[in-house]
């Protein structure tokens, strides 16, 4: 059941109240995702008056609205499988999606009636392994599966180490990229152990900094009892996963292991229901009959209390790892081909096509415009003989059509265009067609600059059938191109990235007035001294674990930067931190290794040095 937040709310009561689109834009955009802050220079900044009526009730209604059920989730791979018709057995509605049937039961209303259910993960990173092998084995000349993966590759864990893991599976976050130095993954194992251990419930049970300060070296593995051990020597004695509390159940408090999996049960629910704090009185006094003090076995129950916020099973944990470790493998042994897959599965994951390309380019990937002449729907992989290129697919022109994509493919394997007018009439495009096309630079190879391809573009109409085959004569009027700026900003509007400069490199020369540094050269700054940084917010993070903290990641044209805002600054400075899209962070580095990060004191709006540039982060609980 989804429930509603801040921004759902305050949209919903808003049109309730016909508050305009433009006004709720306005509202929805200055507030968060995780609190509501309807401040009143953001009511006034709307053009309400934050003493009428009108205010008062959108500000009450909407909190009243907040966690109330707004719709019905629905898992895409969830199945119920019973021995007669389903209908006999369990309410059956339609679902939104034609074709598409749910029950009106959750999860735990099938399990209390004891029905099967399966659910079958669908995950974006499966489809774009199969488009990278695919790929891969083209340029091998031969198949290609996940099953030739070289396993325990060093040069994979090397790039693991140093968190170079933007597009891969499950380690690409900002809590798992800085976990990444200080657990220094070396084999499979410590890849499942990775997985698990950056989730709330590992996290709320405070078993994060007890194993890195084993596994460091930091503190002694110690086990107070050989079934401790069996059970926990695995994760050098701390409990990380959900068999783990299991055995721990058995083995040191006299659980059976039908006991054992009623205890994972109330651990899945015991934030809906309540039911683990039953176990207590058992597991407590089980072993402290045992030989156990009695701190140590509450410390046991607290851990499995934290587990109820979304541990992992070691099941779970191991199959995830396969993902990671092959997502990291094709990374780094064949960027090229990574990309083309992770852009051609779009969308999916925590980085944009803009970051996934600058990301690609960073590690000598070379990437080509979509052009009419040699792009495909799909981005596509050209020069395979020799350095593999990756060309950028008509998918990625802003609102184009797959099917104007593939006439403009035939008619191209029928007949060779060598104006934009012969194309538009031999693959029977639109005049909104050849705008769009025009807009995202893909007719450069046909009519030149963008200005003098937007101006081709806007002379074209799709001609009556009599005169469809007629070519049309006129003298050519040629424009001027361009200033780079200009390109740089449509590139982002029609593309939603540029293979031209970085927009913060177009901006650096009024940057190094106010000394400003690059991301990489902050990353060569020691611990504890001051900085100045500016980049494009690329993503905003504050998770329920953090007490408050957001996390900010910044771009520029050298690479990013993970910026971490105390509540102090984050209560004091909330429109800078919440609304600003070019953010400018005056603070204190800190690093430990390779584990860097810029701990704000000050943030500064800096978007309206960005113009006509529109860019977009993205925001997570």
């Amino acid at each position: 059941m989804a429930s509603y937040r801040p921004k759902s709310a305050l949209r919903d009561v808003g049109k309730a109240l016909d508050l305009d689109k433009t006004t709720l834009d306005v509202l929805a955009k200055g507030t968060s995702s995780w609190e509501l802050d309807l401040t009143d220079d953001l009511v006034t900044e709307a053009g309400l008056n934050k003493d009428s009526l009108l205010v008062k009730q959108l500000r009450t209604l909407t909190e009243q609205l907040l966690g109330f059920p707004r719709h019905l989730g629905q898992h895409t791979g969830g199945f119920v499988l019973t021995s007669g018709p389903l209908s006999r057995l369990v309410p059956i509605e339609n679902a939104s999606m034609p074709d598409r049937t749910v029950i009106q039961w959750d999860k735990d209303d099938l399990d209390l009636m004891g029905l099967l259910k399966v659910d079958v993960l669908a995950l974006g990173m499966l489809t774009a392994l199969r488009k990278t092998l695919d790929l891969i084995g083209q340029r091998k000349g031969h198949v290609f599966e996940m099953q030739d993966i070289p396993s325990e590759d060093p040069v994979t864990y090397k790039m693991i180490c140093k968190a170079d893991t933007v597009g891969t599976f499950q380690v690409e976050s900002r809590a798992q990229m800085s976990m990444l130095p200080r657990h220094r993954p070396q084999r499979f194992y410590d890849l499942v152990v990775q997985v698990a251990i950056v989730r709330p419930g590992p996290i709320q049970g405070g078993s994060v900094h007890p194993y890195l300060e084993r596994r460091n070296g930091t503190v002694p593995v110690t086990y107070p009892s050989p079934e401790i051990e069996k059970a926990l020597g695995r994760t050098l004695g701390v409990p990380l996963f959900q068999e783990q509390c299991m055995q721990l159940a058995i083995l040191c408090a006299g659980f059976t292991p039908g006991e054992a999996d009623g205890l994972r049960r109330a651990m899945a629910a015991w934030r809906r229901t309540g039911s683990l704090n039953k176990y207590e009185p058992r597991i407590i006094g089980g072993m402290v009959d045992r030989g156990y003090t009695e701190d140590f076995a509450r410390n046991v129950f607290e851990q499995m209390k934290g587990f109820s916020s979304y541990g992992f099973p070691e099941s779970h944990a191991a199959s995830f790892a396969i993902l990671v470790y092959a997502s990291c493998w094709a990374k780094c042994h064949y960027p090229a081909e990574f990309l083309c897959g992770l852009l051609n599965s779009q969308p999916m994951g925590f980085y944009s096509a803009s970051q996934l390309v600058q990301d690609a380019q960073r590690h000598q990937v070379e990437v080509r415009p979509p052009d009419v002449l040699s792009s495909e729907w799909d981005c596509t992989m050209e020069n395979i003989e020799h350095q593999p290129a990756v060309r950028l697919g008509l998918r990625m022109v802003d609102g184009f059509k797959k099917d104007v994509a593939d006439r403009i493919v035939r008619a191209r394997d029928e007949a060779y265009f060598e104006s934009a007018e012969e194309l538009a009439r031999l693959a029977e495009l639109e005049h909104q067609d050849m705008r769009q096309l025009a807009g995202a630079d893909a007719l450069r190879s046909l009519s030149g600059h963008r200005r003098q391809q937007v101006w081709d573009a806007a002379a074209l109409r799709r001609p009556p059938m009599l005169l469809r085959q007629a070519p049309v004569d006129e003298p050519v009027l040629e424009l001027r191109a361009a200033p780079e700026g200009e390109e740089v900003t449509w590139d982002y509007r029609t593309l939603g990235l540029t293979l031209r400069s970085h927009p913060m490199k177009l901006l650096r020369p009024k940057l190094d007035e106010r000394r400003f540094v690059t991301a990489s050269q902050l990353m060569r700054r020691r611990n504890g001294i001051a900085a100045s940084f500016c980049g494009i917010v690329t993503l905003r993070q504050r998770p329920e674990t953090a007490k408050g903290v957001v996390f900010v990641s910044l771009e520029d044209e050298t690479g990013n930067v993970q910026v971490i805002v105390w509540p102090s600054v984050r209560d004091a400075q909330p429109k800078e931190l919440l609304r600003s899209r070019l953010l400018a962070v005056h603070g204190q580095w800190q690093r430990a290794g390779d584990a860097c990060s810029l701990i704000a004191r000050k943030l500064e709006d800096l978007t309206p040095m960005l113009g006509d540039l529109e860019t977009a982060s993205r925001d997570f609980r």
